[in-house]
């Protein structure tokens, strides 16, 4: 997006945290958008970081300081999200709870339906309709079903 910025286009974003993942990141972005490029910044969430309106070095100066200030709430908010995160997953694992996608499973009547499938009396695509499967689900299953059982 950066490339497409030039001198006096302005960037409207949410939130000062659109610009980067910690402080450092975030102040940079906003140095070379603004003096390098010489392109505006103006961030919904707060009208004070408003580069259309900040006039001269007091304008500047207090634009400069808010945006230091906000940058570094930014990067303890996502540092104590992380931290939270990190502890539920933490309990949830001691509570026994199985985390991410479950597990694939076999329908009822998938060695039927294999079978019949293997001896090609049926397509793929019809056995995957029958057993209400995706494509990869089906393959994968039968990758494991062959290893398993053959």
């Amino acid at each position: 997006m950066k490339v497409q910025l030039r001198e006096g286009d302005v960037l409207v974003i949410k939130s000062i945290d659109r610009l980067g993942r910690n402080y450092k990141q975030i102040c940079e972005e906003w140095r070379e958008i603004v003096k390098d490029i010489k392109a505006h910044i103006r961030v919904i969430d707060m009208p004070i970081l408003d580069t259309t309106k900040t006039d001269g070095l007091i304008g500047e100066v207090i634009s400069d300081i808010v945006l230091q200030l906000l940058s570094y709430v930014a990067e303890q908010e996502r540092a104590f999200i992380k931290q939270r995160q990190a502890e539920g997953i933490k309990i949830a694992k001691e509570k026994g709870k199985h985390l991410g996608r479950p597990k694939l499973k076999y329908p009822e009547n998938w060695k039927n339906i294999y079978e019949v499938w293997q001896n090609g009396s049926i397509t793929a695509r019809k056995a995957m309709i029958e057993l209400k499967l995706k494509q990869t689900s089906f393959y994968k299953l039968a990758k494991m079903y062959k290893e398993n059982n053959i």
